[in-house]
């Protein structure tokens, strides 16, 4: 009896153990993933045309840093329509265009908001210019906190009419910024002929189905042109 109750007490040592191995190389694997993605970045040989985005009022932002380390482009968010304004967008935009930075702007869709008032506010602040980058539409939020509730069909025709009324401002095709939970909700790679912009960190994105031209793949890249995380995007040709 002794000799089975101390060979079972060895094996549960040794399972202790094992499992105790286990959690520091998980632990291990995470920190050294988590420094890794800090600066990491797409190979330069796969994706030449790399930029970033820099986010509604984001301040500091030295955007001729942000070219020095290898963005040939910088998409600039604009505040959402619901919030409150962003009064140093014109001076991000002046600033990265004095960088030699092509630019382009990012309007992001409001589900719970008519179109008509997001529209304004992009008319207002974004000017007329055809040296602008193709205006991007970020639909990263559903209208599942929206009050009063909004249906599905109303969304989508929403969108379609900020779709067609930035691109007659612009004078240009809108790129599609889509997250995963929208288009699973709404299915707008299917439905929406627009050119997509993915985001996935490191790895490719492949949930709209077809083929993307945009892809964020650093949501959190850490650089001297910035006191904040930047978001990392590459060209697919």
């Amino acid at each position: 009896m002794a000799r089975g109750a101390k060979k079972g007490g060895s094996l549960g040592r040794w399972m202790f153990r094992l499992l105790a191995l286990g959690v520091l190389v998980g632990v291990g694997f995470a920190a050294w993933l988590w420094w890794d993605m800090r600066s990491w970045r797409p190979d330069l040989a796969l994706y030449p045309e790399q930029g970033a985005v820099v986010a509604s009022g984001a301040s500091g932002t030295k955007f001729q840093t942000l070219k020095a380390i290898g963005a040939q482009f910088a998409y600039l968010e604009l505040a959402e329509a619901g919030g409150v304004p962003d009064p140093g967008f014109a001076s991000r935009l002046s600033r990265a265009r004095s960088a030699g930075l092509k630019v382009g702007i990012v309007q992001p869709f409001d589900p719970c908001l008519r179109a008509d008032e997001q529209s304004s506010r992009y008319t207002r602040m974004v000017p007329r210019d055809a040296e602008l980058l193709p205006p991007a539409i970020a639909l990263t939020r559903t209208a599942s906190g929206c009050e009063p509730a909004v249906s599905d069909a109303a969304v989508e025709s929403e969108l379609m009419t900020l779709v067609n009324q930035i691109e007659m401002h612009a004078g240009k095709p809108v790129i599609l910024k889509l997250g995963p939970q929208f288009e699973a909700r709404h299915g707008t790679a299917r439905s929406t002929e627009r050119d997509l912009w993915l985001m996935r960190d490191r790895a490719r994105p492949d949930y709209a189905g077809r083929p993307w031209l945009l892809w964020s793949a650093n949501s959190q890249m850490v650089s001297e042109a910035s006191q904040d995380a930047i978001e990392w995007v590459v060209v697919q040709r």
